[in-house]
């Protein structure tokens, strides 16, 4: 199981939180089962970035589903990417769709989405949902089962 692993930088290393996105490694291995066809779920129920106007944290809740190819992203990457967007100053829209646009590019997946549940911040959620293409028929893609934002009731 070694050679899986032989080319990654941080799993099993003392690391350190990225400062930005951009200094993030995201790391891949290979994927055992390259010919089935499954889906793979990441969720990241505590996700926060900046605001770019007022420097305020903004905080959701991410859910990430991938049907992979011939790769699959390491966890404890995915993990440090997604903490780096913490001093990251960007808005909802644009941290949930490049999310999605850089793990495309790293795994080249069969499908992949992801779903940004946003809390309010004046008062208004606002839920971004970007996908690399049609989902894949004949195979089970749960619901991502977060409810909308009803407030305190």
């Amino acid at each position: 199981m070694s050679h899986y692993t032989d080319n990654l930088t941080q799993l099993g290393q003392s690391t350190t939180l990225p400062q930005s996105p951009e200094d993030a490694v995201l790391e891949r291995v290979p994927n055992p089962r390259a010919e089935t066809a499954y889906c793979v779920r990441f969720t990241q129920p505590e996700f926060t970035s900046l605001c770019p106007m007022t420097g305020q944290p903004d905080f959701a809740h991410l859910v990430i589903d991938y049907v992979p190819g011939e790769w699959l992203v390491e966890s404890k990457s995915l993990k440090l990417y997604l903490g780096s967007f913490r001093n990251h100053g960007a808005f909802h829209e644009d941290c949930t769709v490049s999310i999605g646009l850089r793990l495309v590019e790293l795994l080249a997946p069969k499908w992949l989405r992801i779903g940004g549940y946003w809390y309010p911040r004046g008062g208004m959620p606002i839920d971004v949902f970007w996908q690399s293409g049609a989902t894949p028929e004949g195979l089970w893609i749960p619901d991502q089962g977060v409810a909308p934002y009803r407030g305190r009731g």
